[in-house]
């Protein structure tokens, strides 16, 4: 099986990416985000504060995520139920980001990610893709972004939703995601040595795809 991981903050346009390669080359995509925002969900309808290490390592086992594709598209089964079309919002992204911190979190969605890779030829991205989850994976991107353009990009896709974000908020926000991921002591956000570096700061997501697919094309 084949692989492309890539890497890299919030707002950087992993996703769109990611989604655009996979249609290019049949590749399946795997949002790895998506599962850390399930598990940060069910936590907070459970009311479980997410600073308590304990308490959430305690419940993890009780926990059943699948991944399934569903019209070639990624669908996150949290206890049976699709909670996909709920893993967008901020508050998502920022438990997302807080969980993913434990050891015992990251361990849990590891082997659902490996599995994948291990049935399919996969597109996936992440945070610690090349790094950790994917270190062997046939092509690895490290996508990244100016702040202000990341923040703009997420308030853009909020307002599309029919939200009313702050963009000052977003803003922050991604700079304390941004602070907690690369100094999280498990699998922090970095780019592998071995990693092709992309600004995408002012690149279309055409022009990202394709540069992506040559350097693809040139890996073999």
């Amino acid at each position: 099986m084949r692989s492309i991981a890539i890497d890299g903050p919030a707002g950087a346009g992993k996703s769109s990416i990611a989604k655009e390669i996979s249609k290019k080359t049949g590749f399946v995509y795997v949002d790895t985000g998506a599962m850390f925002r399930a598990l940060g969900l069910y936590f907070i309808k459970k009311g479980i504060k997410l600073e308590d290490e304990t308490a959430v390592a305690r419940l993890l086992d009780d926990i059943d995520i699948k991944v399934v594709y569903k019209d070639e598209e990624q669908r996150i089964m949290l206890s049976g139920e699709d909670v996909t079309g709920h893993l967008r919002s901020e508050e998502a992204a920022g438990a997302a980001s807080s969980l993913s911190v434990y050891s015992a979190v990251r361990e849990k969605l590891l082997c659902v990610q490996r599995d994948i890779a291990k049935q399919y030829n996969v597109v996936m991205d992440g945070r610690d893709i090349g790094t950790k989850v994917l270190p062997d994976a046939d092509v690895k991107i490290y996508l990244t972004a100016g702040i202000k353009e990341r923040a703009k990009r997420r308030f853009f896709e909020l307002v599309q939703k029919g939200e009313k974000p702050d963009i000052k908020k977003i803003e922050r926000d991604m700079q304390d995601r941004d602070y907690r991921d690369m100094h999280r002591k498990n699998s922090p956000l970095a780019k592998a040595e071995d990693a092709y570096e992309i600004d995408t700061t002012d690149m279309t997501i055409k022009e990202v795809v394709e540069k992506i697919l040559d350097i693809a094309a040139l890996t073999g």
